[in-house]
């Protein structure tokens, strides 16, 4: 039993060479609200990685020792500091744009940053009942491990949000050359990994110190070979692209005023970049439903395919559908798609099907819905396009296509890379004004040309506009805030990186694997006689 279960040793080596946590619980949770503010600045625009480390680490070490109830409330400090912290711009665009109250605007940030808070509290108060108490099978194990699958979790659970999962803060370290093998939840897991192995060094004892140096060293020299290698290959000649940005102020994009202002000014960028091969407008880039806009857009269309280039917008449709079920003579309604067009030798659709809660469509009771009418537009919800659409041909391209806040969910872009040759995202930031949220969501978008391995062309509204090689590379980036079409090229590729052909099942089942371990090992440990 001793060789399978471990002993009582690990124990007697922890009050020898343990760093010792605050006496004080106040000082504790203080250092947990921290931690976990801090944990923020790992990302973009700051990119103080090593935080994705320490922080975590931090955690860790508090838990120690814990009873479950204080683990809990640890847990809760840490998350929802990191959540405050790391989602404050919300305010924008609830109160600043979307004009709902002040007083609603902090009552859905202050109920996502405490659903946030309760995912640690739940793994705080897990981590202190049934995990191994001390040891590596605590921390570079089962600590990790549990970590992970919460991360895993909130990304896909009720719609999800997986913003601020802690991977995406590697796109310019070592790290990121296992994006294209595991994901960014495998960069999310190593990093875990790392952060217990600093709290190895400060709780554990000689030996599990050298292991835990050891664990600290491997990954990033693994990673930085990682860097180097080249999961997919050229398919075509280079193609020229051109990302119009309007950079038009969200205060004004839907104002009635301005339509004919913003389609003149889109169609006056779009005349300067003809003859380069494919030319893409951001999301939603008409002030108006593509119907409504018809003649404008034929023009356009005959225009470019004068100059032999194809056009690639974010623009909202609208579609008439039976009402009911009672024939010809039943009443129609009228469905909205936030969707992109492409415009090349035949016309093709796009439409987002992972819509945006509480502003593409509202999660809560209709008394509610009057208060949260974000955008000013004729209509209160957008209905999703099919789960698994097939890419948008254009310019000799095939072009797995994102709107917005999808591209935050990689795996659900995997099947399209079967014969995307190339990738688009279309998004408007401008809902966050001059925040730190358009560079978050840009590195989130790196993110997904690093687990492709194939170039992205992002158009934005307002920043951050830019083009992508498929090493996570910002090959050209557009100046933000101004209206300007950013002249570039891409290359197409074909073939599967390992993650696009696993997706995110290999590390789940991995990291569950070693949480069953961890939850053995503490039921074992319990059943031995005491030293």
């Amino acid at each position: 039993m001793d060789a399978l279960c471990g002993t009582a040793a690990p124990l007697a080596g922890q009050a020898r060479y343990g760093l010792r946590r605050p006496s004080s619980a106040r000082t504790r949770a203080l250092l947990a609200l921290v931690a976990g503010a801090a944990l923020t600045a790992s990302f973009a625009p700051l990119n103080f990685w090593p935080l994705a480390v320490l922080c975590p680490a931090v955690l860790m070490w508090l838990w120690q020792d814990a009873p479950a109830r204080e683990a809990a409330r640890l847990g809760f400090c840490f998350n929802a500091a990191t959540f405050a912290a790391g989602t404050y711009w919300l305010y924008i665009s609830i109160h600043g744009f979307g004009l709902a109250p002040i007083w609603l605007a902090f009552v859905l940030m202050l109920g996502l940053v405490a659903i946030m808070g309760l995912y640690h509290a739940a793994l705080g108060y897990a981590a202190a009942r049934w995990l191994p108490r001390t040891g590596i099978a605590r921390w570079l194990i089962a600590l990790p491990a549990s970590w992970l699958l919460i991360e895993w979790w909130r990304g896909w659970f009720l719609s999800g949000f997986s913003w601020l999962s802690l991977g995406y803060s590697q796109t310019d370290t070592w790290l990121a050359g296992f994006a294209p093998l595991v994901g960014v939840y495998g960069i999310s897991a190593l990093l875990l990994v790392s952060a217990g192995a600093l709290a190895t060094l400060a709780l554990g004892t000689r030996r599990a110190r050298l292991i835990a140096v050891i664990v600290l060293i491997v990954p990033w020299l693994a990673g930085a070979g990682l860097r180097q290698v080249s999961w997919t290959h050229v398919s075509g000649a280079p193609v020229s692209v051109a990302v119009i940005q309007g950079a038009i102020p969200q205060d004004q994009k839907w104002l009635d005023t301005n339509k004919d202002t913003t389609l003149k000014l889109y169609q006056a960028l779009t005349e300067k970049a003809l003859g380069v091969r494919l030319i893409v407008w951001p999301e939603s880039a008409p002030a108006d439903v593509a119907n409504d806009v018809v003649p404008y857009l034929n023009h356009l269309y005959t225009e470019a395919r004068a100059h032999h280039s194809a056009l690639v917008m974010g623009v909202l449709r609208a579609e008439s559908v039976p009402a009911g079920k009672g024939g010809a003579d039943s009443e129609e309604e009228t469905r909205y798609f936030n969707s992109v067009l492409a415009l090349d030798d035949t016309v093709s659709w796009y439409d987002k099907h992972h819509l945006v809660p509480f502003v593409e469509f509202f999660p809560v009771p209709h008394f509610v819905r009057s208060w949260l009418r974000f955008m000013r537009l004729p209509y209160s919800a957008f209905t999703p396009g099919a789960a698994e659409q097939p890419p948008l041909p254009a310019a000799h391209l095939q072009l797995g296509t994102t709107i917005c806040y999808e591209d935050a969910y990689g795996s659900s872009m995997l099947a399209v890379l079967r014969h995307a040759d190339a990738l688009v995202n279309v998004t408007n930031d401008a809902w966050f004004g001059h925040s730190t949220a358009r560079h978050l969501h840009f590195q989130i978008a790196r993110m997904r040309a690093l687990e492709a391995g194939r170039y992205l062309v992002r158009a934005a509204n307002d920043g951050i506009s830019a083009v992508v090689g498929p090493h996570g590379e910002v090959v050209a980036r557009a100046r933000e805030f101004q209206p300007l079409a950013l002249i570039s090229q891409i290359v197409p590729l074909k073939g599967l990186t390992p993650y696009a052909v696993v997706g995110n099942w290999l590390i789940v089942s991995l990291a569950a694997m070693a949480l069953a371990y961890g939850l053995w090992l503490r039921q074992c440990r319990a059943h031995e006689p005491p030293v």
